[in-house]
């Protein structure tokens, strides 16, 4: 019997697993008479849970965060307080909002207060990670997905045996990086150190940007490349192809110079 049971088998075993069963799957009646009552409560739970976080927010954790910035403009909005490591200068333009939880993390090894600015009207979303040892900039009207990671340096150093002594990035690996205005960096993509992101530009999801990427157009992939043109433009080889479109006119221009021009 002892062996039955440490075996999970026998009636004693089956009997007891369907108790269990339909005692998990026991509930309270959700019906006509009980559904207002429990609408009230959910409707007083939420209440509850939103003035409680808008609470913490509003007498600790939104004035414990200002006092770690240099400057905060109008209108700023934030959910949790990031997470902050070093200390280095963080100035945040109008309109900002920080959804959920981000981090900032300083490294001061190489200058005594890296900066992190993150410019008016812009968005960074739960979960975004910025690591400064000399500057990171973020332009205006900015969407940063969940989960970004922003950094200008690589955090350690190549070499096996300096990083065994605990050496930090050589300071000549240290590159800023900025991200322009109206760009929109998709969900766990990651820029890298020295990087500049041109103005309207879109970065896909999960992308590794390794190097500069063009105003106007759409980057993704591993390392990131250009996979469409928002204006075409700007597009490589669009002045060529208008300057070739425009020769046959400018040539019967020149045999006919009486000819109307288009």
């Amino acid at each position: 019997m002892r062996a039955r049971i440490l075996r999970r088998r026998g009636p004693l075993w089956n009997a007891a697993k369907r108790v269990v069963l339909r005692l998990l799957t026991v509930h309270l009646p959700v019906n006509r008479i009980t559904r207002p009552i429990f609408v009230a409560c959910y409707s007083l739970h939420v209440f509850g849970r939103e003035t409680l976080i808008w609470g913490c927010r509003f007498f600790w954790y939104e004035p414990l965060f200002r006092s770690q910035c240099r400057s905060i403009g109008r209108r700023f909005w934030m959910e949790k307080i990031p997470y902050i490591s070093g200390s280095g200068s963080i100035r945040i333009g109008d309109d900002v909002r920080l959804s959920g939880k981000p981090s900032f993390a300083f490294n001061n090894r190489h200058l005594e207060s890296p900066e992190l600015i993150i410019g008016t009207g812009t968005f960074v979303g739960h979960d975004c990670a910025f690591t400064a040892a000399e500057s990171i900039r973020i332009g205006d009207h900015c969407l940063l997905a969940g989960g970004v990671r922003i950094s200008d340096q690589d955090g350690h150093p190549l070499d096996a045996e300096a990083r065994r002594a605990g050496q930090t990035t050589p300071r000549d690996e240290v590159r800023p990086v900025v991200i322009g205005n109206d760009v929109w960096i998709g969900a766990r993509a990651v820029v890298l150190k020295g990087v500049t992101v041109g103005d309207r530009a879109v970065v896909g999801m999960g992308s590794v940007v390794t190097k500069d990427v063009p105003a106007d157009c759409v980057v993704a992939g591993n390392p990131a490349r250009v996979v469409k043109w928002l204006d075409p433009a700007t597009a490589p080889g669009a002045p060529l192809a208008a300057s070739a479109a425009n020769e046959p006119a400018a040539e019967a221009r020149e045999a006919d110079p009486g000819a109307p021009s288009c």
